[in-house]
């Protein structure tokens, strides 16, 4: 089966998966790569840069949410140990997930219907701090979606197998302080196998395991399908 066109056949209008009342004439794209001559004076290990430069790209443009990032290589992540390694090609600075920069406190849909499969507050410096994974089963293909960054009160009660509907709000955009030291967004990635992981998957990969994990971690804009 070829799994990005099953994906991309499951709807044809876009996917929302935050903010359900804003427009996507409302979403601009946004280059956050190593490339990026913006970027070359900007402090990126502090997130009250990172707060006033997406908020400035924001109102510059008039636009509501900041959205991209797959297989985008970025110099953010040389901040945290969590991400380096003494070998270049184990390090890890590319982008499996697509990003979408706006408000804290902004509510987080799901994407389809499925139940929770875990959730966790992954507290590592620069991680997704609390993370929701869903577990969908459509025409009989399993695969899951991930939801990083939100706020602590979306993990709070949450219970595994929780039956889950198509664009349920599932929590909602937490600020810098508990999401893992970055201005506040919703990291959004489609895994189809999840292996044993609970409450956490990679969601940047090094140039060593590129292959593997952009297999099992498709564009997520062949359901958001923004660009």
């Amino acid at each position: 089966m070829d799994f990005n066109a099953f994906l991309f056949g499951l709807s044809k209008a876009p996917v929302k998966v935050i903010a359900p009342s804003v427009d996507f004439g409302d979403y601009v794209s946004i280059d956050l790569s190593t490339n990026t001559k913006a970027l070359k004076d900007f402090d990126t290990t502090c997130s009250n840069s990172w707060i006033v430069y997406i908020n400035q790209y924001l109102q510059s443009r008039n636009k509501c949410i900041a959205f991209g990032g797959y297989l985008e290589s970025r110099s953010i992540y040389n901040r945290s140990n969590y991400f380096n390694s003494k070998s270049a090609l184990e390090t890890r600075n590319i982008h499996l997930g697509i990003d979408l920069w706006c408000a804290a406190e902004t509510p987080v849909l799901a994407a389809f219907d499925g139940v929770v499969h875990s959730f966790q507050d992954n507290t590592n410096h620069g991680d997704y701090g609390p993370t929701i994974i869903l577990k969908h089963c459509i025409d009989n293909v399993e695969f899951y979606t991930l939801y990083g960054h939100l706020s602590r009160s979306s993990i709070k009660g949450l219970k595994e197998n929780t039956y889950i509907s198509d664009s349920q709000v599932i929590g909602y955009l937490g600020n810098a302080s508990v999401n893992g030291d970055y201005a506040p967004h919703l990291h959004f990635q489609i895994i189809k196998n999840i292996e044993d992981n609970e409450g956490d998957y990679p969601g940047v990969s090094s140039q060593k395991n590129l292959a593997f994990y952009r297999d099992n971690c498709p564009d997520p804009n062949l359901v958001l399908k923004l660009y």
